[in-house]
């Protein structure tokens, strides 16, 4: 078994993932999907939380990497910024979604970036709004993106696309496909859920229940 695949059965022992094809969820952009992932259950399961952050410190330190901050989407990666920062001993910041209407007026909070190689964390991505607009509030302080990893992501081409664009490269620590594999091997899904899950990542806008 893969890393990523036991950072899946991680994800599904936690309970962080649920597939409710007959109950679909909707995420906030509007989609509609028979599955919902949501890391966010980990802070509180420490089995899962060590695993994920295990990836994230590994993934800090490979060498193509060199980061010299660790930083966190607000609010969903802050926890995993702060936790793998302690562990590598470096600086950490968040990026808010916006500049703060008061105070300082400031929109990334914590360790100076400018002239410094930044790698941004992000629990779940799915079209990956946030994280591209931390990125971009980044850059904008004068950091040099060395690229951003996610715990989770759906694994669309869209998502890729934009973040290729961006010229801001993804790492995902588990997939869609890491967690089938597991979901079907332990036996937690059946033959028609894995088919409905197939066809709504094959075409998420299209999908209906």
């Amino acid at each position: 078994m893969t890393e990523a695949q036991q950072l899946a059965r991680a994800l599904l022992a936690a309970g962080a993932v649920e597939i409710r094809p007959a109950a679909p969820f909707t995420f906030a952009s509007g989609l509609r999907s028979p599955i919902y992932c949501d890391n966010r259950l980990l802070l509180g399961h420490v089995a899962a939380r060590r695993s994920a952050l295990a990836g994230f410190v590994a993934a800090a330190t490979d060498s193509s990497v060199a980061a010299e901050v660790i930083a966190g989407t607000a609010t969903a990666g802050i926890p995993w910024a702060a936790w793998a920062a302690e562990a590598l001993t470096l600086p950490m910041c968040y990026v808010r979604g916006a500049a703060k209407g008061h105070g300082r007026g400031r929109q990334i909070e914590g360790a100076a970036v400018a002239g410094r190689r930044v790698l941004l964390l992000e629990d779940t991505i799915s079209t990956g709004e946030s994280a591209l607009n931390a990125a971009t509030a980044l850059r904008a302080e004068g950091a040099t993106l060395a690229g951003c990893v996610c715990i989770f992501t759906w694994g669309w081409q869209a998502t890729h696309a934009a973040f290729a664009a961006a010229d801001l490269p993804l790492v995902a620590l588990a997939t869609l496909d890491d967690l089938l594999a597991v979901a079907s091997a332990d036996r937690l899904i059946d033959a028609a859920q894995f088919a409905v899950v197939r066809r709504w990542a094959a075409d998420p806008q299209g999908w209906q229940p």
